[in-house]
Formats: C-alpha cells, sequence, structure tokens
C-alpha cells in the first residue's frame, strides 16, 4: 500500500486529479480541491499523503496535503453509504478541522452545497462521526465554525469555463471577491477565450499566488 508520495507536480485537473513525477513514474492522484489550490507550481516538488483505495476493477490514489485530511478522509469511509468520492467532495469544502468543528457544534448548513450530500447523509455524519472527529480542546478556542454556504458561492454563473474555475477558486479556500478578481483578469485576454478550464485554473492560481 501506498502511503506518501513525494515528487515533481507534472500536470493537474480541475476535478481535483493530478500527476506526480515520482523517479520517472506519473502516479495519478485524486486530491480535495483545497488540496489543490495548495499544490506548488507545475515542475515543483511536493508531498502528499496517500490512501490507497483498492476494488475489483481499479486502484485508486487519494491524496491529502495533511495527516489530518487523509485521517478525516479515513473516517468518512467508515460512516454509511459514504464512499470515496462523497467524502472527497466533503473534504474540498471543508478541511479536517471544519470538518470536527461542524460534527462538534452540529452545524448541518456546513454541509449544504456539497454535491452528493443530503440530509440523510448529514445525519448520519452527525450521529456517525460524534465521537471520532472531535474538537481538540486545546485547540477548539481558535478554530471558526465553517463558512455558511452563501459565503462559498461566486457570483459568476458556472455556465462557463470561467464561471467554473471561479467556482473551483472558492472551494480551495479564496473568498468569492478574490475569485471573481483572479477571473475577470483572465477574461480581460482575448486568448483565454476558448481555453480549458484546467488550464484557465492553472493561470487563475498563479495570479493569486
Amino acid at each position: 500500500m501506498i502511503g506518501r508520495l513525494s515528487g515533481a507536480l507534472v500536470e493537474r485537473a480541475i476535478d481535483g486529479t493530478c500527476i506526480l513525477d515520482v523517479g520517472g513514474v506519473g502516479y495519478e492522484v485524486t486530491v480535495p480541491l483545497g488540496t489543490l489550490g495548495k499544490l506548488p507550481a507545475d515542475g515543483e516538488r511536493t508531498t502528499l499523503f496517500i490512501h490507497t483505495h483498492v476494488r475489483e476493477d481499479a486502484l485508486m490514489l487519494y491524496g491529502f496535503a495533511s495527516l489530518d485530511d487523509r485521517a478525516a478522509f479515513r473516517t468518512l469511509l467508515g460512516v454509511s453509504s459514504v464512499g470515496p468520492k462523497v467524502s472527497l467532495a466533503i473534504l474540498s469544502s471543508l478541511d479536517a478541522r471544519a470538518l470536527g468543528t461542524a460534527i462538534a457544534l452540529g452545524d448541518r448548513n456546513a454541509f449544504k452545497g456539497i454535491s452528493g450530500v443530503g440530509k440523510k447523509i448529514v445525519e448520519r455524519l452527525l450521529l456517525e462521526l460524534k465521537d471520532k472527529l472531535l474538537v481538540s480542546p486545546s485547540s477548539a478556542g481558535t478554530l471558526s465554525a465553517p463558512a455558511p454556504t452563501s459565503a462559498r458561492t461566486p457570483a459568476r454563473a458556472p455556465s462557463d469555463a470561467f464561471g467554473v474555475v471561479a467556482g473551483a477558486l472558492v472551494q480551495m479556500g479564496y473568498k468569492p471577491a478574490e475569485a471573481e478578481r483572479a477571473v475577470a483578469r483572465l477574461a480581460e485576454h482575448e486568448e483565454s477565450a476558448g481555453k480549458p478550464a484546467e488550464v484557465l485554473l492553472r493561470e487563475a492560481l498563479g495570479l493569486l499566488r
């Protein structure tokens, strides 16, 4: 089983997949959007903590920027009817600490707008994770409740590539205003029209660094 990968980032996509070159071997790793936003520029080295998920027809690698996020992912997989796709969607909106805070507070609103997470799954999360994702007393005072869904939703409609990029940036943790400014700067250039969302996302991240 693969537990960690360190290598050069050679490719990333807006769906959260990236390729890490480790000793000449390219590993395709799927990461939460929040982790995608923390990755360095293409060609630079990075380290991801890996969860290896084995199915009958595939072997999938899921990568995380911290051990806490990987631990949260593995804990989510233990919840009834929650698989890797839903777990990744949750951690794309809430990192391990924010998730722990939401569970501790019983904050159902923190899960609004997360793809694949309906009311029944939210109730399962709050019930089954109550004693598994505890907020440390020493850090509880420094944790803030997750931002409401409205604060995570960009004003631009996600009907075109620019809208998709704006939405992805917000899910990565950037403020909606920051995402809108970066996308607006890209839209000023005629050559940006027609570019794939993955390319625009890389360019937008370059503007925000």
